[in-house]
Protein backbone atom coordinates (compact mmCIF):
# COMPACT_ATOMS: atom_id res chain seq x y z
CA UNK A 1 0.00 0.00 0.00
CA UNK A 2 2.64 1.93 0.54
CA UNK A 3 4.26 1.96 -2.72
CA UNK A 4 0.75 2.95 -4.19
CA UNK A 5 1.55 6.60 -2.65
CA UNK A 6 5.16 6.73 -3.37
CA UNK A 7 6.03 10.02 -5.77
CA UNK A 8 9.20 10.13 -7.74
CA UNK A 9 9.77 14.06 -7.61
CA UNK A 10 13.45 14.13 -8.87
CA UNK A 11 12.31 11.99 -12.05
CA UNK A 12 8.90 13.69 -12.44
CA UNK A 13 10.78 17.12 -12.82
CA UNK A 14 14.46 16.87 -13.23
CA UNK A 15 15.59 16.36 -16.46
CA UNK A 16 16.95 13.00 -17.92
CA UNK A 17 18.51 13.96 -20.65
CA UNK A 18 19.68 18.21 -21.80
CA UNK A 19 16.88 20.88 -22.40
CA UNK A 20 18.79 22.67 -25.38
CA UNK A 21 18.56 18.89 -26.91
CA UNK A 22 15.20 18.77 -26.75
CA UNK A 23 14.90 22.14 -28.10
CA UNK A 24 16.57 21.66 -31.34
CA UNK A 25 15.45 17.96 -31.81
CA UNK A 26 11.75 19.66 -31.57
CA UNK A 27 13.03 22.31 -33.65
CA UNK A 28 14.36 20.04 -36.25
CA UNK A 29 11.53 17.66 -35.95
CA UNK A 30 9.29 20.17 -36.42
CA UNK A 31 10.84 22.25 -39.45
CA UNK A 32 10.63 18.57 -41.40
CA UNK A 33 6.94 17.61 -40.69
CA UNK A 34 5.98 21.20 -41.63
CA UNK A 35 8.24 21.29 -44.61
CA UNK A 36 6.95 17.50 -45.90
CA UNK A 37 2.90 18.92 -45.23
CA UNK A 38 3.56 22.22 -47.18
CA UNK A 39 5.34 20.58 -50.42
CA UNK A 40 3.38 17.26 -50.28
CA UNK A 41 0.04 17.63 -48.73
CA UNK A 42 -3.10 19.67 -49.39
CA UNK A 43 -6.40 18.34 -48.88
CA UNK A 44 -9.52 20.07 -50.33
CA UNK A 45 -10.37 21.65 -46.69
CA UNK A 46 -12.13 18.66 -45.17
CA UNK A 47 -10.37 16.30 -43.17
CA UNK A 48 -11.19 12.61 -43.77
CA UNK A 49 -10.26 9.49 -42.42
CA UNK A 50 -6.65 9.52 -44.45
CA UNK A 51 -5.63 12.90 -43.02
CA UNK A 52 -6.48 11.68 -39.62
CA UNK A 53 -4.59 8.75 -40.06
CA UNK A 54 -1.51 10.66 -41.88
CA UNK A 55 -1.12 12.92 -38.74
CA UNK A 56 -1.70 10.46 -35.98
CA UNK A 57 1.24 8.56 -37.82
CA UNK A 58 2.96 11.71 -37.88
CA UNK A 59 2.84 11.78 -34.53
CA UNK A 60 3.42 8.77 -33.33
CA UNK A 61 6.60 8.68 -35.88
CA UNK A 62 8.01 11.98 -34.81
CA UNK A 63 7.53 11.43 -31.08
CA UNK A 64 10.79 9.50 -30.56
CA UNK A 65 12.97 12.09 -33.22
CA UNK A 66 11.73 14.86 -31.11
CA UNK A 67 12.36 13.87 -27.35
CA UNK A 68 14.03 10.74 -27.41
CA UNK A 69 13.73 8.56 -24.25
CA UNK A 70 12.39 11.98 -21.69
CA UNK A 71 11.08 11.05 -19.27
CA UNK A 72 10.03 14.46 -16.82
CA UNK A 73 7.57 16.88 -17.20
CA UNK A 74 9.69 19.62 -17.61
CA UNK A 75 11.15 18.16 -20.69
CA UNK A 76 7.95 17.47 -22.23
CA UNK A 77 6.98 21.18 -21.15
CA UNK A 78 10.29 22.56 -23.30
CA UNK A 79 8.95 20.00 -26.17
CA UNK A 80 5.34 21.66 -26.30
CA UNK A 81 6.72 24.86 -25.55
CA UNK A 82 9.12 24.56 -28.78
CA UNK A 83 6.32 23.35 -30.81
CA UNK A 84 4.58 25.72 -30.20
CA UNK A 85 6.93 28.65 -30.71
CA UNK A 86 7.98 27.22 -33.79
CA UNK A 87 4.19 27.82 -34.79
CA UNK A 88 4.18 31.16 -33.56
CA UNK A 89 6.60 32.63 -35.24
CA UNK A 90 5.93 30.86 -38.40
CA UNK A 91 2.95 32.65 -38.39
CA UNK A 92 4.03 35.82 -37.38
CA UNK A 93 6.56 35.55 -40.14
CA UNK A 94 3.73 35.03 -42.09
CA UNK A 95 2.20 38.38 -41.78
CA UNK A 96 5.26 40.27 -41.88
CA UNK A 97 7.19 38.85 -44.77
CA UNK A 98 6.58 37.95 -48.07
CA UNK A 99 8.21 34.94 -48.10
CA UNK A 100 7.33 33.29 -45.39
CA UNK A 101 3.70 33.97 -46.07
CA UNK A 102 4.64 31.96 -49.49
CA UNK A 103 6.18 29.34 -47.50
CA UNK A 104 3.14 28.46 -45.13
CA UNK A 105 0.34 29.58 -47.62
CA UNK A 106 0.18 27.99 -50.89
CA UNK A 107 -1.05 29.95 -54.05
CA UNK A 108 -4.69 29.11 -54.90
CA UNK A 109 -5.44 26.99 -57.84
CA UNK A 110 -7.72 27.82 -60.62
CA UNK A 111 -10.10 24.35 -60.75
CA UNK A 112 -13.14 25.98 -62.66
CA UNK A 113 -12.51 29.13 -65.44
CA UNK A 114 -15.43 30.49 -67.46
CA UNK A 115 -17.82 27.48 -66.58
CA UNK A 116 -15.08 25.22 -67.60
CA UNK A 117 -13.46 22.51 -65.34
CA UNK A 118 -9.90 22.94 -65.00
CA UNK A 119 -9.34 19.27 -64.83
CA UNK A 120 -5.93 19.11 -64.88
CA UNK A 121 -5.29 21.20 -62.14
CA UNK A 122 -8.11 19.12 -60.49
CA UNK A 123 -5.29 16.10 -61.38
CA UNK A 124 -2.79 17.83 -59.60
CA UNK A 125 -4.78 18.52 -56.72
CA UNK A 126 -5.61 14.52 -56.20
CA UNK A 127 -9.33 15.76 -56.15
CA UNK A 128 -12.01 13.12 -58.09
CA UNK A 129 -14.56 14.97 -60.02
CA UNK A 130 -17.09 13.63 -57.51
CA UNK A 131 -14.95 14.93 -54.81
CA UNK A 132 -15.27 18.16 -56.15
CA UNK A 133 -18.70 18.55 -57.85
CA UNK A 134 -19.54 17.55 -53.63
CA UNK A 135 -17.69 20.58 -52.79
CA UNK A 136 -19.34 22.74 -55.02
CA UNK A 137 -22.89 21.61 -53.84
CA UNK A 138 -21.59 22.15 -50.36
CA UNK A 139 -21.17 26.03 -51.62
CA UNK A 140 -24.43 26.05 -52.70
CA UNK A 141 -23.73 25.57 -56.85
CA UNK A 142 -25.48 22.97 -58.41
CA UNK A 143 -23.50 23.20 -62.15
CA UNK A 144 -20.37 23.97 -63.01
CA UNK A 145 -21.08 26.45 -65.69
CA UNK A 146 -23.20 28.50 -63.13
CA UNK A 147 -19.40 29.53 -61.98
CA UNK A 148 -17.09 32.23 -63.16
CA UNK A 149 -14.24 31.40 -60.84
CA UNK A 150 -12.92 28.52 -58.77
CA UNK A 151 -9.98 28.48 -56.45
CA UNK A 152 -8.35 26.32 -54.26
CA UNK A 153 -7.27 28.49 -51.34
CA UNK A 154 -4.27 27.57 -49.83
CA UNK A 155 -6.13 26.68 -46.77
CA UNK A 156 -7.76 23.99 -48.60
CA UNK A 157 -11.09 25.72 -48.78
CA UNK A 158 -12.62 26.58 -51.93
CA UNK A 159 -13.75 30.13 -53.05
CA UNK A 160 -16.62 30.65 -55.81
CA UNK A 161 -17.08 33.18 -57.86
CA UNK A 162 -21.25 32.64 -59.47
CA UNK A 163 -21.44 34.24 -63.12
CA UNK A 164 -24.00 37.13 -62.87
CA UNK A 165 -27.62 36.58 -63.54
CA UNK A 166 -28.92 38.08 -66.65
Amino acid sequence: MEKLFDVDWRTMFIPSSSILEIIIRGSLTYWFVFLFLRFFRRSSGQLNVTDILLITLISDASQNAMAGSYESVTEGVALVGTLVAWDYSINWLGYRSVFFDRLGNPDPVLLIKDGVLQRQNLKKQLITEDEFMGLLRQQSVESVEDVKRCFLEGSGNLSVILKEQK
